[in-house]
């Protein structure tokens, strides 16, 4: 996999890591320059255009299907390339970061897929970077194992047993400090991309797999455009056949939800399916819609549930999108993390993954995912119950589904109100999970739910969406107004609360302060951030 070095490669600026040169090879880092030089380009172009396009939506207060691609959507004829065989059956996916022992666990977990993720499941250390990609290697060449601080050894079930992975990179507006060109850090993105299809396009292709990608905060068909255009140039780079490539694309922002054509079809020959997001997309329905009145004020973010219209729209708009154009529809996260010591907690927990995971089988799509092992029997029965033998429902075309461009954000039909405790548990979720975050994790279990960066952003944009819209709550029988005094109020409990919970000395090691102040900057700011991970980026060691 050599090719003639760039004029100008990718330099690391970071202290050695053991291993780190299998990983940064000097192929590798060539690749990862060309990579930067023909495409960053067009990354900062598609940045800027978001940036456009949220300021419209500011002034309009709307958005609607495109009509310079209504040819695309209206043209009955063209399909994506079909599924390969290892990608043919998704009925579960379990997600989640790609250190030593989760690589192993969910390889070993009975889902059929792993979404191995440098994203919002794992905090962008240049550890975690790094190691992250020699784990996967490790694992393709069946040389990963892990014991325990207590002893408890993990290593991989038969080859056949494998879940296949998944990888999903960093979304196109995070950079990687580490790794720079003439000076400047290239794109996230095209690093975790880059290494991981470097190294491992044809040692997946030799198992009978290929390097399959989850694309994530995609915005526009621009942006699956430019991933295409990425994928082919890969592709000839290595020599390996055009079309090895296959990406499911996470529609997570309400942009794209009027996109979902357009994108399978910039990727048609890439494209391995959909995906509806949850938190991310409600992140992007307050981040776009901040300025547009009470109309949009999201209520309490455990009350928006997958049953609210405008997210019914959203996800049958999704499965409708997917199967008639011959792709997978991938529902969404069941993200509860079995209590070892409640067991009437699991109980009514599974109760509700069971009938979410029931709703999503019914309404045609072809799989969805978990956050934990135990939650994988639970999906797999539901969808076996409407699959039984069948690998997928792609033949299920929903024509009977309309949706149009108002219901997709139709908040106000959900008829529920922002509380009190919600604005706590944003609190109580955000401080948690960003100190975690700056200690270099990316995936925590904060409550019996497994949260991830996806979480925090939508707990810190309702408490900057409540605070701007001057929401009011009941609270001690009396109203209280959502204000940024009240926030600051709340979080100061919050963090004395956690003080007192893990003791003094777990408190002062930790990172609690710095978790406390930057949620409260990006909460209540008047210049809303487009991402808490841009600013946290820069406090990570």
């Amino acid at each position: 996999m050599s090719a003639p070095a760039p004029s100008r490669p990718a330099v690391v600026d970071a202290s050695p890591l053991a291993r780190q040169g299998e990983v940064l090879t000097g192929e590798a880092l060539a690749f990862l320059a060309e990579l930067h030089h023909r495409f960053t380009p067009r990354r900062d172009e598609l940045l800027a255009r978001r940036a456009e396009r949220r300021a419209e939506i500011a002034r309009t207060s709307t958005l609607d299907f495109l009509p310079e691609t209504a040819h695309i959507r209206e043209d009955e004829t063209w399909r994506v390339a079909p599924a390969p065989p290892a990608l043919n059956d998704r009925r579960v996916e379990i997600t989640g970061p790609t250190d030593r022992k989760m690589t192993i666990n969910a390889l070993n977990s009975g889902a059929r897929v792993w979404l191995a993720d440098f994203e919002d499941a794992s905090a962008p250390t240049w550890e975690n970077v790094i190691l992250g990609q020699l784990n996967l290697m490790d694992a393709y060449e069946r040389r990963i194992d892990f014991t325990s601080p207590e002893g408890k050894t993990y290593a991989l079930r038969p080859a056949d047993e494998l879940a296949t992975v998944v990888m999903r990179p960093r979304g196109w507006h995070l950079d990687e400090r580490h790794l720079q060109v003439d000076g400047r850090a290239l794109p996230g993105a095209l690093v975790d991309f880059g290494l991981y299809f470097f190294h491992n396009a044809q040692r997946l292709i030799d198992l009978g797999k290929g390097p399959y990608f989850y694309l994530p905060k995609t915005e526009s068909y621009l942006e699956a455009r430019l991933w295409n255009d990425i994928f082919v140039f890969a592709q000839t780079y290595v020599g390996i056949p055009q079309g090895t490539v296959r990406a499911t694309v996470l529609i997570e922002t309400i942009t794209a939800a009027y996109e979902m054509e357009e994108i399978l079809y910039e990727l048609r020959d890439h494209a391995a399916g959909l995906n509806a997001g949850r938190w991310d997309y409600l992140f992007s329905i307050v981040k776009n819609f901040r300025d547009g009145g009470p109309k949009f004020v999201l209520p309490d973010r455990n009350a928006v549930t997958m049953t609210a219209p405008f997210m019914r729209a959203y996800t049958e708009l999704l499965v409708r999108t997917c199967h008639k154009r011959g792709a997978h529809a991938i529902g969404g996260m069941a993200a509860f993390i079995p209590s070892r010591k409640d067991p009437e907690v699991n109980k009514v927990a599974y109760q509700k993954v069971r009938a979410d995971k029931d709703r999503e089988a019914a309404d045609g799509f072809d799989g969805s995912w978990v956050a934990h092992p135990d939650l994988v029997p639970i999906a797999l029965a539901s969808f076996d119950a409407v699959l039984g033998s069948k690998p997928n429902q792609k033949d299920r075309l929903r024509e009977d589904v309309h949706v149009t461009g108002a219901e997709l954000i139709d908040v106000a039909s959900l008829h529920a109100a922002p509380t009190y405790e919600g604005l706590r548990n944003a609190v109580q979720v955000g401080i948690r999970y960003i100190e975690a975050w700056l200690r270099g994790l990316g995936a925590v279990a904060i409550f019996n739910l497994m949260e991830d960066a996806a979480t925090a952003e939508i707990s810190r944009s309702q408490i900057w969406q409540w605070i701007n819209a001057g929401v009011e709550f009941e609270h001690d029988g009396r109203t209280v107004r959502a204000t940024a005094e009240l926030a600051r109020e709340v979080a100061a409990r919050e963090l004395a609360a956690i003080r007192e919970e893990i003791g003094k000395e777990a408190f002062a090691a930790g990172r609690w302060q710095q978790a406390h102040d930057l949620l409260l900057k990006v909460s209540l700011d008047e210049d809303y951030a487009d991402f808490l991970t841009l600013p946290a980026y820069e406090l990570l060691g």
